[in-house]
């Protein structure tokens, strides 16, 4: 840089001897010269105003002047026991120094006052006597003399900085001792507490204080910067040098961006002294090329890995050569200190890298101090700075830099060759001050125009953030790319050929090192100076300069995860790069992690995630790293000076783990090639690496402690599994994707011997869900239990695990895995009292969530009967609190004899929830309906459409409808609607029963017929034709003729008895009462006998009389019958069997609590809260929202307008693949599940007919909608919909529609789902009106919402102690705060260009995803609570993803996990996982929510409340005769 120019080392030299002989008393003996000095000395220091009042000077011209000057400065030199006369010379002098101020004191001799920059010369000069170390002083004498030299240093820092007269010659001067006293306490080697170890810290800071003062008061010349860069070159062995070099660089860094980048970009904070180095007055152009030359001073950094040239200095060779023993330069005990210096040194170029990057982390107390810094960084916490897109765009950028000239043209003074766009404009970026170093800086500097805000390093929001506006790494590069890869290969194979080679070039082009410094790496290539390393001192070998080198991989390695999308990176620095981490990745014997492995592991997270060229052929050598890091549970760290987080470092190495998992399915047998050897043996293929990864995580979770990194591992699972499964399905079900593909995949017995057969063949997607569920199973039993993320991410990942398709599925691993799940349950349950907390809870409920998709998608369980078992007998811990028999011996104990008792009210709904689900879906699902409802899509219209009383095609209201049923409740929870018309489509006239049963779970509709004989008995037809009258038979019988005896034959000889004459005879009779009596009975008998002979003569007379043959028919069937009370009787529910009124589970209580209670329907708003309830859904769910966000879009407008159908939008082609996966489209008018909108959620559709004429409505619209079908599901015609038994999910593409819609939604559109979300019966508690006190006992059929009603009184009483009282938590309508959350908003959002995600708007497309559920939660949905996942497109194919979230402790869910790389064929699957659980997780995180079953259950209580009649058992038998309408 300077080698045009003279050093000025000789005058330097010429100075320092000429102070030491300039005085006359030089010339006689040393004792008289004291004397002399003793009187004169005394005699002027008592007019300095020090012990007596000052007075002026009575030297008046420049002979006395200088007389006393030639005194003065032999008395410097005097040995160190005349101190008080050596302290009187340096008060003179400091006094006469003040002749450069601007009010001189008032005993400064006349003379100097007039001409005080001709004696401030001469008295710096003289002072260089002060600072020869004397030899064989005590330590005590030392400290003496070193205190002076800090009044001397202090005096002259303080004339520099105030004094406005010093002329150019002065400052030079200044310079120049400044740099003979540095040169002459510094440049031997370090002797402990000898007078240069005491002052070394200090006079190097004057040194670069007063140099930085000069730059701004008069630049220094080129000769006096080569200079300072010789002389530093000598001082190398110092430690201060190093330390006071990084301070100045910081400072002026932090100067330097500030101008260069504009105050957005995040400051680099100093320690507050070092803020004060920069002088006040400095000007941009002088900040960048002081910098420049500052940073260049000590020349190349690695030199310190070589004592040789660091001992290389004359002073070096005069210890050796008076070393008693005879010794090499570089065997002087001070060069121990070398690898620290060399550490501090990169530890400074790291901490500028940062600063450059925006990293504003590292304050670099510890760099100044000289002490080692603590960790390595990682683990300070990092201040993330965000700004507003606008604030860091930048002005126009020059051509060239601001900071050096061409190559070779030299640089003068700030003034010639600064071409910086001045202090008005942006600067460019430091960067391009690299010209001289490599001719590549012609690229220019980077814009800073960029309007990112930061970029996470690591995962979960832990990560530092990097600034918007961050210079291009080839930038970075230019500066720094030499000194960092030299210090990267140091130690390592190359290390030794590559010196030759860089001493060959670094004497071809312009250097940045001074002159002595590179005829020493010269003459490093003659083979003796390549010196064995035998002659080192064990301290000194190579490998103790470790740390340096981690530190330099790791900038290193930062600088290229800074790459932002598209941008370009020198395929130079590219290869040198992958050969310096090939080199530090090379694994030792001792399997140790050293701190360059450290180094490269917690500083590389993103490096597999940038699309940088090439990368992959590191991928064995990180597998082979991070099978050392991450198996192990105490991981041995061969750490020198470093240390670190053992957490931070695995989490690190998860983070390159979970970007590698999917590469070897990806590419599959692609090869890697070796950087090293050109010969193919050491070649590995892709899917080679597959099973090493899969151990890799699998053991890695299985000794992981750390919450955040487990739950990081977990979602790495199910990826690699659902890869391996969707994989299999599609790639090889398919019969594999070409050849290479089917060879290797071949796991047939022909081809074991096939090393690439055998490695899948362990490793195929059974093998691995069979490893996985185990080990997550059995952790989550022995160590995860307690802690709640951990158990949710397990949960959820077993739960995935469930999910999967895998052909060979083992029934006996899922049975196992259900009853783990059970076991957990059944722990969790059984903790003691304390234990019992929210949390606990949730992971009980999570358990039975998780239970449930296993039975789901294995129903074969069920009939396991150690399975059902199990899974009932948890079902029952749930809902009561304990087990009926504890243990298999037991006495079963019966329910009524229970106590309920659950672990929560949450517990027991998630209890009911798995027992409902096991007796109704499992196996069953999805039922005729589809998977869009569990409820059965017909109400009382569409029955009574279908009824044979309804006119045809007449226009029946729903409450018409209604009027056709009665409505009955049972159990408080269940409404059954009973229509007792048969359904049109019934030829049978059987008593028929149509039932519309509403319950907690759905709306079911069932058609019950009392039948005497089955269907398959009765024949085809049910009635038998007339069989018409048998033929009469011709052949009459004989009878023989006998005559009719009344009594016996021998009556009469029977001798009569009393009681033969009881009965009277008719004579007796008529004594008795008359004759009239008798009279008139007989006329009767006339009478009748006259009616009978005048009706059989009309009866002969007419057609239906026997003799015209008139057949006999069968009565018409009958068509009426009265089915509903054969229904209720057979059921049960009319049995009103007599109970005991003192036994509570028999007493009938009051009406509500009946067996059965019969609803009024004829209020109007009857039909409106049934329709209320029917819009409850039995499921969860939940909306996400997707957006496609083209490169550098920032408003909400312009990605709102990427769904807009335009020639010129092109959409990345995965995009629409992607969506296509997250569900399947659903035409909105036909769909009665979630549409993403409230109004048009869970609505019947019409007959087809109705349906016909929508869709061709539709079809009209879309043609005049101008969004690309396959990407129109912003919910106006079509929405994507996915389900499955508890939940649904939309996903809307939100257009400008969207905006419109949510803005026109009246209130009245939504006041049908008023009890959604915000109304009380929903959110609150429902209370009973009815308030049963405490005395009165429950009944055995209450539902538990009654039982536990707390503030009405309704209570038991129990006082026991339990872990956590099951009561419902309460919500008052009133106030906000206790309602719930709004529902969690998710966005899910495609990227072009990765950095985006910092400039997403989010608030701003709030806008766009209403549901129209806002309106009743009290809370409006905020941008902090949105969870945002975003998916960048790489260029290989694969998508890297982003989470965003709320910061609570629950949020972030699995699979998908923070900078995840994930493939194309599985992202669909776990985004719209992902999605579910963050919204469960939310779900169970809030106090207020209750779950669907619930709310419908709630709501039917308030329909019983609203339209119950009270009546008696008598009342209601009568009502049951009355007939509908």
């Amino acid at each position: 840089m300077y080698s045009e120019w003279a050093s000025l080392s000789a005058q330097i030299t010429a100075n320092s001897c000429g102070a030491q002989c300039f005085s006359v008393l030089n010339k006689f003996p040393a004792s008289a010269g004291r004397e002399v000095v003793v009187s004169v000395v005394k005699q002027l220091g008592t007019n300095l105003g020090i012990t007596q009042n000052a007075e002026p000077s009575h030297l008046v011209k420049d002979e006395e002047v200088k007389w006393c000057m030639d005194v003065i400065c032999f008395g410097l030199s005097l040995p160190l026991q005349e101190h008080e006369t050596i302290k009187d010379c340096v008060n003179v002098y400091c006094e006469w120094l003040t002749a450069l101020h601007p009010q001189p004191r008032i005993s400064v001799p006349k003379p100097i006052c007039e001409d005080a920059n001709l004696y401030a010369r001469q008295i710096i000069n003289h002072f260089h006597n002060l600072f020869v170390p004397r030899q064989g002083e005590s330590a005590d004498t030392i400290k003496r003399q070193a205190v002076l030299c800090h009044r001397v240093l202090r005096t002259l820092q303080q004339t520099a900085q105030i004094s406005q007269q010093m002329d150019r010659q002065t400052w030079d001067t200044l310079l120049l001792f400044l740099l003979a006293i540095n040169e002459i306490l510094l440049a031997p080697p370090t002797v402990k507490d000898d007078v240069g170890d005491q002052l070394c810290e200090r006079v190097l800071s004057v040194l670069f204080e007063v140099w930085l003062l000069a730059c701004v008061r008069s630049f220094p010349s080129p000769s006096m910067w080569k200079t300072l860069q010789e002389s530093c070159s000598m001082w190398r062995h110092r430690v201060a040098l190093v330390d006071q070099w990084n301070r100045v660089n910081l400072a002026l860094t932090s100067r330097l961006l500030e101008f260069s980048y504009g105050p957005a970009f995040p400051q680099l904070k100093n320690a507050d002294e070092d803020g004060q180095l920069i002088p006040l007055g400095m000007s941009n152009d002088c900040v960048a090329q002081t910098w420049y030359r500052f940073l260049r001073m000590i020349g190349n950094p690695t030199a310190l890995c070589s004592p040789h040239i660091i001992s290389k200095s004359s002073h070096f060779v005069q210890w050796a050569l008076t070393h008693e023993k005879g010794a090499e330069t570089h065997q002087h005990p001070c060069l121990q200190m070398l690898p620290q210096i060399f550490l501090n040194a990169m530890k400074g170029i790291s901490s500028q890298v940062d600063a450059f990057l925006g990293l504003s982390k590292t304050s670099l107390i510890g760099l100044t101090g000289g002490g080692a810094r603590n960790a390595i960084g990682s683990s300070s916490s990092s201040s993330s700075y965000i700004h507003s897109s606008g604030s860091t765009s930048a002005g126009p950028v020059q051509g060239t830099g601001g900071v050096a000239a061409a190559p070779g043209s030299g640089i003068t003074t700030a003034t010639g060759a600064g071409t910086g766009s001045g202090s008005g404009g942006q600067a460019p970026a430091p960067a391009a001050a690299a010209a001289p170093t490599t001719p590549t800086s012609t690229s220019g500097p980077p814009s800073a125009s960029s309007s990112i805000n930061s970029l996470p390093l690591t995962s979960m929001g832990a990560g530092v953030e990097l600034a918007v506006a961050r210079p291009k790494c080839n930038s970075i590069l230019h500066v720094f790319h030499e000194w960092l890869f030299e210090a990267a290969h140091i130690g390592g194979d190359t290390w030794r050929q590559n010196r030759k080679k860089q001493a060959c070039e670094a004497s071809k082009r312009p250097s940045s090192m001074i002159m002595e410094h590179r005829k020493g790496s010269i003459s490093l290539s003659q083979p003796n100076s390549l010196n064995d390393p035998a002659s080192l001192p064990p301290t000194l070998t190579i490998d103790k300069y470790e740390s340096g080198r981690a530190e330099a991989i790791g900038t290193l390695c930062k600088i290229f995860c800074a790459k932002k999308t598209g941008e370009e990176i020198l395929p130079v620095y590219l290869a040198r790069f992958y050969m310096a981490l090939q080199q530090c990745l090379k694994i030792t014997e001792s399997k140790e992690c050293d701190e360059t492995l450290a180094s490269i592991l917690l500083h590389s997270g993103d490096l597999f995630r940038l699309d940088l060229d090439g990368i992959n052929v590191l991928l064995p050598g990180f597998i082979a790293a991070l099978e050392i890091v991450l198996p192990d549970k105490d991981l041995k760290l061969k750490t020198q000076s470093m240390a670190f987080n053992r957490t931070e470092l695995r989490r690190s190495a998860i983070n390159i783990l979970l970007s590698i998992m999917v590469l070897p399915l990806h590419y599959q047998s692609l090869p890697i090639r070796d950087l090293s050897s050109e010969t193919s043996e050491k070649m590995f293929t892709f899917i080679q690496l597959k099973s090493r990864l899969m151990n890799i995580l699998m053991n890695a979770l299985q000794v992981e402690t750390d919450a955040q990194n487990t739950h990081m591992l977990l979602g790495g699972l199910l990826l690699c599994v659902q890869d391996a499964v969707t994989f299999e399905e599609t790639d090889l079900g398919g019969g594999g994707s070409g050849s290479g593909a089917t060879h290797l995949h071949n796991s047939g017995g022909a081809q074991h011997q096939h090393h690439e057969a055998n490695l899948l063949s362990s490793d195929n997607a059974h093998a691995l869900f069979v490893r996985a569920t185990y080990l997550v199973c059995h952790r989550l039993i022995s160590s995860w239990k307690t802690d709640l993320n951990v158990s949710l991410a397990a949960l959820e990942l077993l739960s995935g695990l469930a999910r999967l398709h895998i052909r060979e599925t083992d029934a006996l691993e899922c049975k196992r895995a259900v009853k783990w799940i059970c076991d957990y349950i059944c722990y969790q349950c059984s903790r003691p009292p304390p234990a019992h907390s929210k949390d606990l809870h949730s992971t009980i409920v999570a358990a039975f969530q998780c239970t449930a998709a296993w039975l789901m998608q294995h129903p074969y369980l069920l009939q396991d009967k150690d399975c059902l078992q199990t899974v009932l007998e948890v079902v029952e811990l749930g809902i009561s609190g304990t087990k009926s028999q504890s243990k298999s011996g037991d006495i079963p104990k019966f329910k009524d004899e229970k106590e309920l008792k659950p672990a929560s009210m949450r517990v027991r709904d998630a209890a009911e929830n798995l027992l409902t689900i096991i007796l109704e879906q499992v196996g069953y699902f999805p039922s005729e309906c589809g998977p869009e409802s569990i409820s059965s899509l017909l109400d009382e219209l569409a029955l009574m459409k279908h009824c044979n009383s309804m006119v045809p095609a007449a226009a029946a209201s729903t409450e018409q409808a209604i009027a056709k049923f009665k409505y009955f409740v049972t159990e408080n929870s269940t409404i059954l609607a009973l229509l007792e018309e048969p359904l049109g489509n019934d030829q049978d006239p059987q008593p028929t029963v149509t039932l519309l049963i509403r319950g907690p779970f759905g709306r079911h509709a069932w058609t019950m017929q009392l039948r005497h004989l089955p269907r398959s008995k009765s024949g085809i037809k049910y009635h038998a034709v007339n069989p018409g009258r048998p033929i009469p038979m011709n052949d009459i019988s004989q009878r023989p003729e006998c005559e009719q005896k009344n009594f016996p034959d021998g009556v009469d000889k029977v001798q009569p008895c009393v009681a033969d004459y009881s009965i009277p005879t008719i004579e007796q009779i008529r004594e008795q009462y008359g004759s009239g009596s008798i009279r008139e009975l007989e006329l009767i008998l006339e009478n009748q006998s006259i009616h009978e002979k005048l009706a059989w003569a009309e009866a002969d007379n007419s057609v239906d009389s026997l003799s015209h043959s008139q057949e006999c028919v069968p009565p018409l069937v009958c068509q009426e019958f009265h089915a509903a009370r054969l229904f209720l009787s057979h059921f049960g529910f009319l049995t009103f069997e007599t109970r005991n009124p003192h036994n509570p589970a028999e007493s009938l209580g009051t009406p509500p609590q009946r067996p059965l209670i019969v609803l009024d329907t004829k209020s109007t708003a009857f039909a409106a809260d049934l329709d209320r309830l029917d819009k409850l859904s039995a499921r969860t769910h939940d909306t996400v929202y997707v957006f496609y966000v083209k490169t550098g879009q920032t408003s909400a407008q312009q990605i709102i307008g990427n769904m807009v159908e335009e020639p010129s939008l092109t959409y990345d082609p995965h995009f629409a693949g992607m969506l296509q996966t997250l569900g399947w489209p659903v035409l909105v008018a036909d769909h009665s599940g979630w549409t993403g909108f409230a109004h048009n959620s869970w609505s019947l559709k019409g007959t087809p007919e109705e349906q016909h004429q929508q869709h061709q409505l539709q079809q009209q619209l879309q043609l005049k909608s101008n969004v690309p079908s396959e990407l129109n599901y912003n919910g106006s015609q079509r929405v994507l919909y996915w389900a499955d038994v508890s939940s649904e999910i939309a996903f809307v593409v939100p257009t400008t529609w969207n905006l419109r819609y949510n803005s026109d939604i009246s209130d009245g559109a939504s006041i049908a789902n008023s009890d959604q979300i915000g109304s009380s019966n929903v959110w609150a508690r429902c209370e009973s009106d009815t308030g049963t006190g405490p005395a009165k006992s429950k009944p055995r059929n209450l539902s538990l919402e009654l039982e536990t009603a707390t503030g009405t009184g309704t209570g038991t009483g129990r006082t026991q102690k339990e872990p956590v009282p099951p009561t419902r938590r309460k919500g008052n309508v009133t106030k906000p705060t206790l309602l719930a959350q709004a529902p969690a908003k998710i966005f899910l959002v495609w990227l072009e260009s990765y950095e985006d995600y910092l400039n997403f708007p989010l608030e701003d497309l709030l806008a766009y995803t209403r549901t129209g559920e806002e309106l009743h939660s009290l809370q409006q949905p905020r941008a902090a609570d949105c969870h945002v996942i975003f998916v960048h497109s790489l260029l290989s194919g694969l998508l890297r993803v982003k989470l965003q979230g709320p910061p609570g402790r629950m949020s972030f869910a699995t699979p998908l996990v923070d900078g995840m790389v994930l493939s194309r064929r599985v992202v669909g699957n776990l985004v719209r996982q992902t999605a579910l659980n963050i919204s469960r997780r939310r779900r169970l995180d809030n106090d207020n929510y209750q779950p669907p079953h619930v709310r419908r259950r709630l709501k039917v209580q308030d329909i019983v409340q609203k339209y119950k009649m009270d009546l008696s058992e008598a009342e209601l038998l009568a009502h049951l005769f009355q007939r509908a309408i």
